[in-house]
């Protein structure tokens, strides 16, 4: 379910509520971010400093304003503490515009099935409204946890798309890719 007026925009799973980024995100953006935990696997993500969090949630904004849809902040439904964000955001692989799922959640959730139930809800919801687009992941090859969450929402191993990335080797999984 997906509610557009103004800024509520929200999509909501079994356990899950997932919203548009807002300004007061940014602390919460800057707490997982700034985790060397939650950036093990891809360290040039990594944020240093508040202002960077800033940043990175006007790119999401700008994204959310130009394409009606972006990342979104996770949160379980009875509480206001965020787990996490996931999301899509249009890119070029390949000289292919793709939409590349985007997913990172603070340690303390791991293991739980947040991360694979609010990919495949992202994954189900654009792919319903962006048919057009193929949704990719691009994971890397020793992060497994990452694998099963991309292959839980449903798409599939493009070993043909691998390539590398700021942070090493990227493992393409993908979905609706077309050829």
């Amino acid at each position: 379910m997906l509610d557009r007026t103004g800024r509520n925009e929200e999509l909501l799973t079994t356990r899950l509520s997932l919203r548009r980024p807002a300004p007061d995100d940014i602390d919460a953006i800057f707490a997982i971010h700034s985790d060397p935990t939650t950036c093990r696997h891809n360290p040039s993500d990594a944020l240093s400093k508040r202002e960077e969090a800033v940043e990175l949630f006007e790119r999401w904004n700008d994204h959310w304003e130009r394409f009606g849809y972006g990342y979104w902040v996770v949160r379980r439904h009875d509480s206001y503490r965020t787990l996490g964000f996931c999301g899509t955001k249009v890119m070029n692989l390949d000289n292919l515009s793709v939409l590349n799922l985007f997913y990172r959640f603070e340690a303390s959730s791991w293991g739980q099935g947040v991360a694979s139930e609010a990919a495949t809800a992202v994954v189900e919801w654009v792919t319903e409204r962006v048919p057009d687009l193929p949704v990719i992941a691009r994971v890397r090859p020793a992060n497994t946890a990452s694998q099963r969450v991309a292959v839980r929402a449903g798409l599939v191993r493009a070993q043909h798309l691998d390539t590398t990335g700021e942070d090493g080797p990227d493992w393409i999984f993908a979905k609706n890719l077309l050829g």
